[in-house]
């Protein structure tokens, strides 16, 4: 039976980490302030915090689509052996953005009533349209992707590989360090049983980023304590950049293993310093989460209505 609780669990996740460290009041209306939001009695604050929460953008929206319909194919491919064209996935991904487009600029009210079933789009939401330059950046990126995908070393792999054991799709997992509960989202992750290695993928629709290996390295702790694969030579983590068609592919050591878990100490820190009552995850004031100084963060930010008017 669901329980309704003052304050949400604690856990940590990089994007948890990634929103303290862009801006701590942004990180308390995503993880304290909209807590309970999506309940009839709960404050109008709450509320809105929920349905900002909620609000997307051209560019994650369009990341999102690609990693969940690359998701669908690959479970097809391995039930069945049959691939889709490639016209038919780029179709599927520009029938998925309109729908948000429509969502955003006709149905705004059924979005405020039930943001977790209609779209709205950041863009359009604060200025009525989309800027055309993202308008052509994500018709690069549609033009592309799935191409690349079907191309790509990790899809070859599946294609053309017997001797592989397909672990777990794209889906929330989580281990515990040190008593806190982290939250993983893995793309992709299988065995190559001939070789001998752990192969964890991660699809990346936009440009290359100096996180990308670090991301990955977390996802190779989760193996090692989750499921008990011993030697770090054993795991093989990869980028596959379906934008340009190119992929990375990384050997670890366990030196890049400690200054994650390293990170994740001083996150979880540093998130403390937030809380009141650190065993319920009872949040401090909210007056004592601090605005970014940072004004084109605020341009980009979701909650940007709400720290006007609070």
């Amino acid at each position: 039976m669901f329980e309704v609780k003052p304050y949400p669990e604690f856990s940590w996740s990089l994007s948890r980490h990634k929103t303290l460290m862009e801006c701590p009041r942004k990180y308390a209306y995503e993880y304290y302030i909209s807590h309970n939001g999506w309940l009839k009695d709960s404050s109008i604050l709450a509320k809105d915090a929920y349905r900002f929460k909620k609000m997307t953008n051209l560019e994650i929206l369009f990341g999102s689509a690609v990693h969940d319909l690359i998701l669908v194919v690959i479970e097809q491919y391995l039930k069945s052996g049959f691939i889709p064209p490639e016209s038919e996935l780029t179709q599927r991904l520009r029938s998925k953005l309109n729908s948000a487009f429509i969502d955003s600029k006709n149905r705004p009210e059924l979005w405020r009533e039930r943001p977790n079933h209609y779209h709205m789009l950041h863009e359009i939401y604060y200025n009525g349209v989309l800027p055309q330059d993202k308008v052509d950046e994500i018709q690069k990126r549609l033009n592309v992707c799935m191409g690349n995908f079907l191309t790509s070393k990790t899809f070859t792999d599946i294609r053309e590989k017997k001797e592989m054991q397909f672990v777990e799709a794209e889906r929330f997992r989580f281990m515990f360090v040190d008593g806190v509960k982290i939250f993983i989202v893995m793309d992709f992750l299988y065995r190559d049983i001939i070789e001998g290695k752990w192969i964890i993928v991660d699809w990346k629709t936009g440009k290359e980023s100096f996180e990308d290996r670090y991301q990955l390295a977390l996802y190779a702790l989760y193996l090692q304590k989750v499921l008990k694969v011993k030697r770090i030579e054993e795991i093989v983590i990869r980028n596959e950049y379906l934008l340009t068609g190119t992929h990375k592919t990384y050997q670890l050591t366990e030196t890049d293993l400690l200054k994650v878990e390293e990170l994740l100490g001083m996150s979880v820190e540093q998130m403390h310093r937030f809380l009141e009552d650190i065993i319920q995850n009872q949040p401090l004031n909210f007056n004592q989460f601090h605005k970014t100084n940072t004004i084109k963060k605020c341009d980009r930010c979701n909650y940007k209505e709400l720290c006007d008017m609070y």
